[in-house]
């Protein structure tokens, strides 16, 4: 995992996102890590996966 504090994470959001004010998701990818929040509530939790997990995660979800 990363040692990265949250805080000092550079966000991007998806290009799928629209500027609707729907669904929108940030990615921000540390060094052996890859961290996941919802731009609505940046506050609240967020998931953080392995670089090597990331591409399982990014297939599972592009299925729903």
């Amino acid at each position: 995992m990363s040692t990265a504090e949250p805080a000092r994470l550079a966000w991007f959001k998806s290009s799928y996102s629209g500027n609707e004010g729907g669904e929108c998701v940030e990615v921000s990818v540390a060094p052996g890590t890859v961290h996941v929040r919802d731009s609505k509530a940046p506050a609240h939790a967020q998931l953080a996966f392995p670089r090597s997990e990331w591409p399982a995660f990014v297939h599972f979800t592009a299925g729903r």
